[in-house]
């Protein structure tokens, strides 16, 4: 993303003062890792619905305003039926979170789950960001406008807390 700086870190021959410690016991680091990724992937997933929501809420605004043959965008039917789908993406990837949610304040969130959730809303919020920006036409794919942003953003929701291939595959091993 854009405001932020991605790197890889380093540490050679460092040592940690045993004050300074994250967790109990030495040597546990990646385990303590490990068992947070449900709650990192269901926060990916989260960013998705987000992300979703305010690009509905722009596109929505926009083709209201905006007009083409004499009249606003929003009158063509293909613009109300493909924003009519838009919506049941994020309607359908809300409802998943807010379930997710449930499971996690339960500890209940289980590997799988988190990984297929985060696939599957970081799938529909890729096609969602392109029905967007597809409506806005050229303008959507000007960085002065926020769709332009939110679009290029999303691709990389795909990747973050492991790729979405990864996230099938962790899943498939519990079928």
């Amino acid at each position: 993303m854009a405001s932020q700086d991605t790197s890889e870190l380093f540490f050679n021959n460092m040592r940690v003062p045993q004050k300074n410690l994250l967790g109990t016991v030495e040597g546990m680091g990646f385990m303590q890792l490990m068992q947070e990724l449900p709650q990192e992937r269901l926060l990916v997933a989260l960013a998705g619905v987000g992300a979703m929501k305010l690009a509905l809420d722009l596109t929505i605004d926009y083709t209201k305003e905006r007009t083409a043959f004499g009249k606003p965008v929003w009158g063509f039917q293909n613009t109300r039926f493909k924003l009519a789908e838009c919506n049941s993406h994020y309607i359908a990837s809300s409802a998943l979170c807010d379930a997710a949610i449930e499971a996690l304040l339960k500890k209940e969130l289980t590997v799988q789950h988190a990984a297929l959730i985060k696939y599957w809303v970081t799938e529909k919020q890729c096609i969602v960001m392109d029905e967007c920006v597809q409506l806005f036409g050229g303008y959507g794919y000007m960085m002065e406008y926020p769709i332009a942003r939110l679009y290029a953003d999303a691709r990389v929701q795909k990747i973050y807390g492991g790729t979405n291939e990864i996230m099938k595959e962790l899943a498939s091993r519990f079928m």
